[in-house]
C-alpha cells in the first residue's frame, strides 16, 4: 500500500456539515459518518487536527445583522463550536480513537486550554486534536482559525470540507453546467472573490505557503483519498508550488 502524501493535516469542518438535511443542530448519523472518515485517516498514521465551526447552532455574524452586539454574538458562536467539538470527540472515541479537545476559551471542565506545544505533542502521540472556540477572539471566523492553527502546528495541508465537490465559478445548484475548477492560486481566489474561505484565511495561507484543498465531506472516503494524494476537489496554492 502506498504511503499517505501528507503526514500532518488540519481539517476544517463547517458546523452546517453536521446537520445533514436538517435545519438546525447535530444529526447523530451524520457526525458518526464524519468520525468514521476521520478515524480511517488516523489509522493510516496521519496526524489529524480538526477545526470545527458552529453555524449549525449559532452564527455570530447573522445574529449581529439583527442588531446583537457583534462581539457578544461571536462569543456565542465560539461556544457553539465547543458543543460540536465535544460531539465529534464522543463519536471518534466510540470508534476507538484517542482524542483531545482544545478550546481557545478556557473551560477546563470540558476541554484543555489551547497550548500550541501541547497540541503538537498530542499529534505526535497519535491523538486526534479538535480545536474549538475559533481563535478565541471576536471578528475572526473559524476559517481564519483553521488557517492560523494549520500554521501553528506546521500542518502539511489545510483541508476545507464542504458540501460541494470543490470550487465553482458560480453556484452549481443555480447555474447548471458550470464546471469545477481543479486548481487555483491564492490571488485568483482573492481577486475573483471565490467562496473558498474568507479573505483573511486565504491571505494567511498565502503568506505562509499553506496549500488548501476544498472537497466534498458528504461523500464517504474522500478525506482518505485526499490524504493519499489523489486529485480530489480543488487545490489552492501559490503559483510557484507546481
Amino acid at each position: 500500500m502506498s504511503e499517505p502524501k501528507y503526514k500532518r493535516i488540519l481539517l476544517k469542518i463547517s458546523g452546517e456539515a453536521l446537520m445533514g438535511d436538517a435545519s438546525f443542530g447535530i444529526v447523530p448519523e451524520v457526525i458518526a459518518k464524519v468520525a468514521e472518515d476521520i478515524f480511517a485517516v488516523d489509522r493510516l498514521g496521519v496526524e489529524v487536527a480538526v477545526v470545527i465551526g458552529g453555524g449549525n447552532i449559532f452564527r455570530g455574524l447573522s445574529a449581529a445583522s439583527y442588531g446583537m452586539d457583534r462581539a457578544s454574538a461571536d462569543y456565542m458562536g465560539m461556544l457553539a463550536t465547543v458543543i460540536n467539538g465535544l460531539a465529534l470527540q464522543d463519536s471518534l472515541e466510540r470508534l476507538g480513537a484517542q482524542t483531545r479537545v482544545q478550546s481557545a476559551i478556557t473551560m477546563r471542565e470540558v476541554a484543555e486550554p489551547y497550548i500550541r506545544r501541547r497540541a503538537i505533542r498530542h499529534l505526535e502521540k497519535g491523538r486526534i486534536v479538535i480545536f474549538a472556540a475559533g481563535t478565541g477572539n471576536p471578528y475572526f471566523t473559524t476559517d481564519t482559525a483553521a488557517a492560523l492553527r494549520a500554521m501553528e502546528i506546521q500542518a502539511n495541508v489545510l483541508l476545507k470540507a464542504t458540501k460541494v465537490d470543490g470550487v465553482y465559478p458560480a453556484d452549481p445548484k443555480t447555474t447548471p453546467g458550470v464546471k469545477k475548477i481543479d486548481n487555483l492560486t491564492y490571488l485568483e481566489v482573492l481577486q475573483k472573490q471565490l467562496k473558498v474561505m474568507d479573505a483573511t484565511a486565504i491571505s494567511l495561507a498565502m503568506d505562509n505557503d499553506m496549500p488548501v484543498i476544498v472537497f466534498n465531506l458528504t461523500k464517504p472516503g474522500l478525506i482518505e483519498r485526499v490524504v493519499m494524494g489523489e486529485p480530489v476537489g480543488t487545490m489552492v496554492k501559490g503559483e510557484d508550488n507546481g
